[in-house]
């Protein structure tokens, strides 16, 4: 295609009137089953950043997706103030695409016309693409403010120093029939430090691994990556604006670090969106600040919009294979957010969960348009929209309606959850758990459940989280609020916890778990007792101690069942000592290194 066809197509959507909801049509694909990696439409391909797109990264690269096999021959991207582009192609370890790295950057305010050749199925199509480049400015700094919390609630083992994270304290004890599962969080602010941790349903702490100052995590889960059992999670900076610079961390289940994954073309993987699929890719978000003329939403003309972006990355390239921006399909009149009357970043969206379906489309939820949309890829439109406002495509039944919303989950049976923050500011009294079912050809959605605490007022300003668990049972966690409640399939709370005064957790999940630690056990003499622990070991019955006058002429001289995190065992005379972490047929299943005392 010419240049000037080109960057003719790519200013038909950079007025931003009229691009709100706009589908934009590409030569694209969609995933098939619940793949993320596009295969279903046959010698179709997917290249981004999508047509129209107003606010590409200068270091983008372009991404080219499709069916199993997909080469890219040739690739000729054009600036309107930098020229023509050179650069290396790279393939996806999936097969499914490559992309186009520029060797240099394009020029921020420009337009670029890409038109590219590829191999789908052993025929050669052209595909093409044309977008504006953002008007960047400084990424904020501000550091979310701090809440401190109680000293009291921290918790300290003499053979962990290091190991400082807020307690759980247990309000309703489990009840017969709630899952046999371990609770995986990421405690930040309050008092105690942030970091990913896994408790028992009793409060006692399973395993904690403590952030550098300034550092919080989200996210802690269990995913499969690569056929085997992994934990995930988010770290980074938490700003001011309620997003984060961070990335993904994939560790094995002996909690040694697998991989590090970031976020492409230039931008910071935030702290919301986490999801490994099973081709091996990870869906993350961004938020990227752009300058642009806020006039026309009441803002100011210098103003600074913090666009929502979506990406699908290349778990062992880091390649960008898909991206999404909601500006340009979102439209900025629907944002329930007031827009400042200063340069202050407009948060309009907040993108702040994206579940693939088995049609190769993306549930994705805006808090502040307070709405759900379900993206197609192929277009990067949307099929249908519900919510608040005329533009839901759905009718709401009773009790559907909800307000600064989060984690919304593509669930068995069509349906959705959601958790209903209801504030802020308040719209409702309480936060509470939906299950939501859309119904497309009547064109209406009906409340099939509500997870309401009954025993405790609970309205969180932020964040939160719905998860299914096995028998029926649902756990929600409040976010903001250091709450989590467990509930049985009627509704009815069979467990209740928190963590520490002021302390905030993203998301709250519960998974089965069993895992034997890479480091040793930890021991450490005080006075007359031994103290030990093994951080992150779950199948620890009981602890051997041994002793002897030399590191080499050690004898077992007493045994003790394990007690918690951590055990004391009275220490004898002896000058050297060392511990046996026993399981329950009292085999030894770690040894901690020698201690002279």
């Amino acid at each position: 295609m010419p240049l000037a066809a080109l960057l003719s197509s790519a200013l038909l959507c950079t007025g931003l009137a009229g691009c709100g909801e706009t589908k934009v049509h590409t030569n694209a694909s969609l995933p098939s089953g619940a793949k993320a990696t596009v295969t279903a439409a046959e010698n179709a391909v997917t290249i981004s950043p999508l047509p129209g797109t107003p606010d590409v990264s200068p270091r983008a690269q372009i991404s080219i997706l499709g069916p199993q096999g997909t080469k890219v021959l040739s690739v000729h991207a054009v600036g309107s103030k930098s020229g023509l582009h050179e650069g290396r192609i790279e393939g996806y370890s999936t097969g499914t695409g490559e992309s186009f790295l520029p060797a240099r950057h394009f020029i921020s305010g420009e337009m670029v016309g890409v038109n590219a050749k590829v191999l789908v199925n052993g025929q050669e199509e052209s595909v093409g693409t044309s977008f504006k480049v953002a008007r960047e400015v400084p990424e904020p700094t501000n550091p979310f403010p701090h809440r401190p919390g109680n000293s009291a609630e921290v918790l300290h083992f003499a053979s962990a120093p290091s190991l400082t994270p807020s307690g759980i304290k247990v309000l309703s004890a489990p009840k017969p029939g709630s899952a046999p599962v371990d609770f995986f969080l990421a405690p930040y602010q309050g008092t105690g430090s942030p970091g990913p941790m896994i408790v028992a349903p009793n409060g006692r702490l399973i395993w904690f691994h403590p952030l550098p100052p300034g550092y919080s995590a989200t996210n802690l889960q269990v995913a499969t990556y690569e056929g085997k059992q992994v934990l995930t999670w988010w770290q980074g900076r938490i700003l001011k604006l309620g997003f984060g610079q961070g990335e993904q961390e994939i560790y094995n289940d002996s909690y040694q670090p697998i991989k590090t994954v970031k976020a492409g073309n230039g931008l910071h993987a935030d702290l919301h969106v986490l999801t490994i699929t099973p081709e091996g890719t990870m869906w993350v978000d961004a938020f990227y600040p752009t300058r642009m003329n806020l006039t026309r939403y009441h803002g100011v003309r210098g103003g600074v919009l913090s666009d929502s972006v979506i990406q699908e990355i290349d778990i062992k390239t880091g390649l960008v294979m898909w991206e999404w921006h909601a500006l340009g399909h979102i439209p900025l009149a629907s944002s329930k957010n007031p827009t400042p009357h200063s340069s202050y970043p407009w948060d309009a969206y907040h993108v702040n969960s994206v579940s693939p379906d088995e049609k190769g489309n993306l549930l994705i939820s805006a808090r502040n348009t307070w709405t759900l949309y379900d993206l197609d890829i192929h277009t990067g439109g949307f099929h249908w929209q519900f919510g608040d406002g005329a533009r839901s495509s759905f009718k709401l039944g009773s009790g559907v309606r909800f307000y600064w919303q989060h984690d919304a989950e593509l669930r068995p049976g069509g349906l959705i959850s959601v958790f209903d923050n209801g504030s802020t500011p308040p719209k409702e009294k309480q936060s509470s758990g939906l299950l939501l079912r859309p119904e497309e050809g009547r064109r209406r959605v009906s409340l099939v459940k509500r997870l309401l605490n009954t025993t405790h007022t609970l309205l969180a300003g932020s964040q939160g989280s719905v998860q299914p668990l096995a028998g029926g049972d649902w756990l929600v966690g409040y976010g903001e609020l250091p709450n989590f409640t467990e509930f049985d399939a009627a509704g009815k709370i069979i467990y209740d916890a928190r963590l520490g005064k002021n302390v905030q957790d993203f998301r709250t999940f519960a998974f089965p778990w069993s895992a034997t630690p890479a480091q040793p056990p930890q021991l450490t003499v005080s006075g007359g007792t031994v103290h030990v622990s093994w951080n992150g070991a779950t199948e620890v019955a009981s602890w051997r101690l041994l002793a002897g006058p030399s590191a080499s002429s050690l004898a077992p001289v007493s045994t003790a069942a394990s007690k918690g995190f951590e055990t004391t065992i009275s220490a004898p005379t002896a000058a050297y000592l060392q511990v046996q972490a026993l399981n329950a047929a009292g085999q030894a299943i770690g040894t901690s290194q020698v201690r002279h005392r």
